[in-house]
């Protein structure tokens, strides 16, 4: 099923319209991002219900690829799903734990550092993975990638202050 999800989310990329580009530009905007961080995955929610789980408020409004994560909660031990923006590196995904630029690491994040096996879903299809933090010049790497996708992360490094975001790379579980 993971090779469906992948081949999935190839087929869906295309580039952003030039309103989207605007969106992401004001995303990036601290007034706003903190909008979006309060409201956005309430209305995703909304959208991948009527939308037969096809898209995404997020995708719609801005063009970029959205995954929906499951993890597992490491405080309360009950699934926890959460729309998160990912780049695809062959099989694998790669997700950016930005929260918006806060001075503090998203739930997800902490969910996967004490349970790093996840489901992912997009577009229908679903995959299990298991999930690690990278650092060093492979984080660096990501890095550079995810702010070539979405420059609104250079925003939220600047917000995040001496905080280090964190960079998850999803591959997928031997089955």
């Amino acid at each position: 099923m993971v090779l469906f999800l992948v081949k999935s989310m190839v087929e869906h990329e295309k580039p952003a319209s030039w309103w989207q580009r605007i969106i992401q530009k004001l995303s990036a905007v601290s007034p706003f991002s903190n909008i979006l961080a309060e409201s956005l995955h309430h209305l995703d929610r909304f959208v991948l219900r009527v939308s037969g789980e096809r898209t995404t408020a997020t995708c719609l409004l801005t063009g970029l690829p959205v995954v929906w994560v499951t993890t597992i909660g490491a405080r309360s031990g009950e699934q926890r799903t959460t729309p998160l923006l990912s780049l695809q590196d062959g099989e694998r995904l790669v997700l950016i734990a930005t929260s918006f630029g806060r001075s503090r690491n998203p739930g997800w994040y902490y969910n996967i550092k004490a349970n790093p096996n996840v489901n992912v879903s997009f577009n229908g299809c679903s995959g299990t993975y298991v999930a690690r933090e990278v650092t060093g010049e492979e984080r660096e790497s990501y890095w550079r990638q995810a702010v070539s996708l979405y420059p609104g992360y250079g925003a939220y490094k600047e917000r995040a202050g001496e905080r280090l975001i964190p960079v998850i790379v999803l591959t997928p579980e031997e089955t």
